[in-house]
């Protein structure tokens, strides 16, 4: 797979342990919508009276909860989501030695196989190094999973990290019947598939939850729309996030409709905003746009990766949680809202103690 110099997204950091949010925010007596939301806006620079701070070339800094969204959004603003739904990709399994492995479906390709990721039962150092192909995986209820090519290097027999493989079985019926979420090392405890749902998931596809829609609930979006807010779909099947180091991400689907190319398009000649909720809506909606911000419906397999050689055409702002410092939507992330905004918000994420990663708290980016 080739590699991205991370070293060019100026946000750099160290996350202490303590900020990996390791359960849900209900567990920890919260609703989804009461976890912090951090607004950082390019555009301004003057304290106000409720404790902002001006940021360093980078912006306002603002601090609230997610349930507040609708005071920091404009009537005519567009809110781009992802309507993907969490597959419980995640299946122990028996490799052909006897020993345990935990499979990660992340993504169905056009001719029938998966891509997939084996791990350790432990699940806590990365994918086993001794993977081969012609490997035969025995799943629960007696289903067989051949592995067959190495990924993205079919030249490879062994040590790959993802590999293409055929199962015995229709994929996604099967991880309903026999799969769980898709967990890391960070969280403690196992959780129902249904807090890896967001409010707008209608169509199973991702490995992992499109989690900048989590904090949304049925309410917000009710009160949003009653401010003028207009909401939108696009569609993006994720694959899995375990990426190494400088790894870009993975082809994805997607699909861009009419209805929401029109959309963007509108809300730019109104002058309203166009705001994607996380990276993958953002991805999704920049694959489909042209260099004069137009959008065009789109569907099919998008490689694009933003950053310093492509920044966003369409999108002006992001909602988004915090993301791990080796992460390649660090790149993402100032592509849209530019490096010192995103600078600015980290550092007052961790000044603030916000929690990360997909139970954590959100950011709102402006340009």
């Amino acid at each position: 797979m080739s590699v991205i110099d991370l070293a060019t997204a100026r946000t750099r950091f160290t996350l202490p342990d303590e900020l990996h949010a390791s359960e849900p925010p209900e567990a920890r007596g919260l609703s989804r919508d009461e976890v912090r939301l951090l607004i950082t806006d390019g555009r301004a620079g003057r304290a106000d009276d409720s404790g902002s701070a001006p940021g360093a070339g980078g912006g306002e800094v603002r601090h609230a909860r997610f349930r507040d969204l609708g005071g920091h959004l404009r009537a005519g603003d567009l809110l781009v989501v992802n309507t993907s739904a969490t597959l419980p990709a995640a299946v122990d399994a028996q490799r052909s030695d006897g020993r345990g492995v935990i499979v990660h479906f992340s993504t169905e390709l056009d001719d029938g196989r998966w891509l997939v990721e084996m791990r350790p039962p432990e699940n806590g150092g990365g994918p086993v190094p001794d993977g081969r192909a012609g490997e035969a995986v025995a799943l629960p209820a007696g289903v067989e999973m051949t592995v067959e090519e190495a990924y993205p290097d079919p030249g490879l027999t062994s040590g790959s990290r993802l590999w293409k493989v055929r199962v015995g079985a229709a994929v996604p019926a099967y991880l309903n019947e026999h799969g769980r979420p898709i967990t890391y090392g960070y969280l403690r405890g196992r959780w129902p598939l249904s807090h890896y749902q967001t409010v707008f998931a209608r169509e199973p596809g991702s490995a992992e939850m499109p989690s900048a829609a989590r904090p949304f609930t049925n309410d917000l979006v009710l009160d949003l729309i009653a401010r003028g807010v207009v909401v939108a779909p696009v569609t993006l099947h994720t694959g899995i996030s375990s990426l190494e180091a400088g790894e870009p991400p993975l082809p994805e689907r997607y699909r861009v409709p009419e209805q929401t190319a029109r959309l963007v398009e509108l809300t730019k000649r109104n002058g309203g905003r166009v705001i994607a909720v996380g990276t993958t809506a953002t991805r999704a909606l920049e694959s489909a746009a042209l260099p004069d911000g137009t959008v065009l419906p789109s569907e099919g397999w998008t490689e694009l990766v933003l950053g310093p050689d492509r920044s966003a055409y369409a999108v002006d702002g992001l909602i988004s949680g915090l993301h791990a410092p080796d992460a390649s939507h660090l790149l993402l992330l100032e592509a849209v809202a530019g490096p010192d905004v995103v600078g600015r918000a980290y550092e007052a994420a961790l000044e603030k103690r916000y929690l990360w990663h997909e139970f954590g708290d959100s950011s709102l980016l402006l340009r």
